[in-house]
C-alpha cells in the first residue's frame, strides 16, 4: 500500500480561494489506541475552512495542516488497541466524522470517539455535511443554551447549515417557538415553509430585535444562537427574555461591541452569553456531543424526519469553485466535495 495520498493544499500556507490545489503528501497512520484510518468519500465546507485558508483561524495544535473538519468513509484500518478503543467500529465500516483537521484529503486518520456509523439512508454527499454543523447546533442547544421541550430560540444566519440544522432540532423537540434572521425573504421563506421556524426577520429591512420581542408580547426568547458578534450584540441583550442564554459560536459582524452598548440587560436580565469553539475542545467533550447527536438527530434523519440539506456537490478537483461559491453567501445549506 502506498504511503502517500493526494489532498488539497494551499500555495504559500495562505492565500484566495485560487491559492487551492491538489499535491501528493505522506500518508497519515494512526498509531493511538482509539485512531482509525479512514479513506475519505466526501468532506464537508465549513466556514471555518475559509479564515483557516486565509491565515485567520487558530488552528489546535494537534490538527494537520491540511483543511476540513467532516468527511464520510470506509475505515481502513486502526491503530495498535484493544476491542474496547475500536468503540464497536471495524475495518470496512461506513462511518462519518468530525476532526480537528485534514478531511480534504484521500485518506485522514481521527479517533473513534468523534466516528458515527453511516445509515444506509444516507448518501456520502449528506453524511459528510453532518458532523460539524449538526454537533454544532446540538452543543449550542442543549449544552450551552439549555434548551428542553417548550422553549423558544432565535438562530441568527438563519439559512446557514448550523441553522438549518438547528431549526430543524429545535422543531424536532418541541420548541414553543423558532426564530430566525436572514438577508433575504428567499432565505426565510426557506426557514419558515420548509424548515418550519415561527418566523423570520431579514436584518437589511428590519429591526429584528423589535421584531422579536413584538412576536413574543415582549417576554423575548429564551435562546440565541449568534455568528454575528458585535453588531448583534445590543440586539440580542435587547431579544433575550430574562434568564435568557445567549451562545456566541462566530465573530462575522465584528470583534468589537459599539461604544453605546447598554449592558444593563446583564443584570436585569440575569442574562448569560457564552461562547464557543467546537474544534478547540477535546476528544471526550467531542464524544459526548457525538453521543448527543445520535441520541436526538440521526434517528430522526434515519426516517427522513429531518434532512441535510445540500446545496452543491463539487468533485474536489473543483475545490476553488466551492470555496468561491461558500464566499459567495448565497447557499442555503451544505456545499461537499467528493473524492474518487
Amino acid at each position: 500500500m502506498s504511503d502517500t495520498m493526494r489532498a488539497v493544499a494551499i500555495q504559500n500556507t495562505a492565500g484566495p480561494a485560487t491559492a487551492l490545489h491538489i499535491t501528493t503528501i505522506s500518508k497519515p497512520e494512526p498509531t493511538s489506541p482509539t485512531s482509525a484510518l479512514v479513506k475519505v468519500k466526501a468532506f464537508g465546507l465549513n466556514r471555518m475552512d475559509l479564515l483557516q485558508r486565509e491565515g485567520h483561524y487558530p488552528v489546535p495544535p494537534q490538527a494537520p495542516s491540511t483543511l476540513g473538519v467532516e468527511f464520510s468513509g470506509t475505515i481502513e484500518k486502526f491503530g495498535e488497541g484493544s476491542e474496547e478503543d475500536r468503540q464497536g467500529f471495524k475495518v470496512g465500516d461506513e462511518v462519518f466524522g468530525l476532526a480537528y483537521g485534514g478531511a480534504y484529503a484521500e485518506f485522514i486518520v481521527v479517533s473513534t470517539k468523534m466516528l458515527m456509523h453511516k445509515p444506509k439512508e444516507l448518501s456520502w454527499e449528506e453524511a459528510a455535511g453532518v458532523p460539524e454543523t449538526w454537533i454544532t447546533a446540538t452543543q449550542a442547544m442543549y449544552l450551552i443554551g439549555e434548551f428542553h421541550p417548550g422553549k423558544s430560540i432565535l438562530w441568527h444566519a438563519g439559512a446557514s447549515s448550523v441553522s438549518i440544522a438547528g431549526i430543524q432540532l429545535s422543531k424536532g423537540d418541541k420548541a414553543s417557538k423558532i426564530f430566525v434572521t436572514a438577508g433575504s425573504q428567499e432565505k426565510i421563506d426557506f426557514c419558515t415553509n420548509t424548515l418550519g421556524a415561527t418566523a423570520g426577520f431579514n436584518y437589511h429591512t428590519q429591526d429584528w430585535s423589535k421584531e422579536v420581542l413584538a412576536a413574543t408580547e415582549g417576554k423575548g426568547v429564551d435562546i440565541i444562537v449568534d455568528f454575528i458578534g458585535g453588531t448583534y450584540f445590543q440586539g440580542n441583550l435587547n431579544a433575550a427574555a430574562r434568564d435568557g442564554r445567549i451562545v456566541l459560536l462566530g465573530l462575522m459582524g465584528g470583534l468589537k461591541v459599539p461604544a453605546e452598548t447598554d449592558i444593563g440587560a446583564f443584570l436585569w436580565k440575569r442574562l448569560r452569553v457564552e461562547g464557543s469553539s467546537l474544534r478547540s475542545r477535546d476528544e471526550d467533550y467531542q464524544g459526548r456531543l457525538r453521543d448527543t447527536l445520535v441520541e436526538h438527530a440521526v434517528p430522526l434523519l434515519k426516517k427522513g424526519e429531518m434532512k441535510v440539506f445540500v446545496e452543491k456537490v463539487f468533485p474536489w478537483e473543483e475545490v476553488v469553485q466551492a470555496h468561491q461559491l461558500m464566499e459567495s453567501n448565497r447557499t442555503k445549506g451544505k456545499i461537499i466535495c467528493t473524492i474518487g
